[in-house]
């Protein structure tokens, strides 16, 4: 079967902008859409999460309007990344899909489960939170203090920003680009400054928002994160996962924004057993 690391990208255009996507997996009648994080292009998926879960389901990863390989700018406010993914989807010819976003990406899943809720079957939201979520202010110093420290270190800042700055998650960071450096070829273009910044206030616009009505989403949704997450708190996933009608809630321990990659080994089968319930 084909793998993260050696699946072809393809391109679709969708209202004159053409969108960069991959699809690997079994076949399914519903496909699981990976929508990424702050700063990430399809290159940025874990192999063992998006390897794992095609083992069962045919998964579709793709980059947004204005985000690595697709044309366009990135809007900088979360509604329109929603409609545009909504626009990809429906581009590719499905009228029913799973959504597995994570941080940024999980809250355009909420944008897209609240603009088309005919749309979504299931969705699972890591490392985000609610619309409105209070502390959201914080991330550009967050994020700027990680920055800094990656250039002192000579680093990628999600060395400081995903996992704890303990033993175990100096392994698991070192791991994880292990994993992300597993494709050599075909690879995706590199975030642009633009894309960086639009993403950023998006964001911290989201953070000030009136919040959403989270009883409108139906569907059941999986809510995960890391116990010490630095740019999202855990506390507003779980905050999250209360005001959803049909909602389950897995915080994993010793770990950060990027949990669901240090435990991927748990995370992967939660998920499949989630999706096929």
């Amino acid at each position: 079967m084909v793998t993260w690391k050696d699946v072809p990208t393809q391109y679709v255009d969708v209202n004159s902008v053409r969108f960069a996507y991959r699809e690997l997996g079994a076949d399914s009648e519903v496909p699981v859409v990976f929508l990424h994080h702050f700063t990430a292009v399809m290159d940025d998926w874990d192999p063992r999460v998006v390897d794992g879960i095609a083992a069962q389901h045919r998964v579709i990863a793709f980059d947004n309007r204005g985000v690595g390989a697709t044309g366009s700018t990135v809007p900088a406010d979360l509604e329109q990344m929603g409609t545009d993914a909504i626009a990809f989807i429906r581009a590719l010819g499905h009228d029913k899909v799973d959504l597995f976003g994570f941080s940024i990406g999980g809250a355009v899943a909420q944008m897209v489960a609240l603009q088309a809720p005919d749309l979504v079957r299931r969705m699972v939201v890591a490392g985000s939170g609610p619309r409105g979520g209070g502390g959201i202010w914080k991330m550009p110093f967050i994020v700027g203090g990680a920055y800094l420290k990656a250039a002192v270190a000579r680093k990628d800042p999600r060395h400081f920003l995903f996992f704890p700055r303990n033993a175990e998650g100096k392994r698991a960071a070192n791991a994880y680009f292990e994993r992300l450096a597993e494709r050599t070829t075909d690879r995706d273009k590199p975030i642009s400054q633009q894309a960086q910044l639009a993403q950023l206030r998006a964001i911290t616009t989201a953070g000030m928002h009136a919040a959403d009505d989270l009883s409108a989403i139906k569907i059941p949704v999986f809510v995960a994160n890391g116990d010490h997450d630095l740019m999202v708190a855990s506390e507003h996933s779980a905050g999250m996962a209360r005001r959803l009608p049909d909602a389950t809630l897995q915080i994993y321990p010793n770990s950060g924004h990027g949990g669901v990659f240090q435990h991927h080994e748990t995370f992967v089968p939660q998920v499949l057993e989630f999706l096929a319930n």
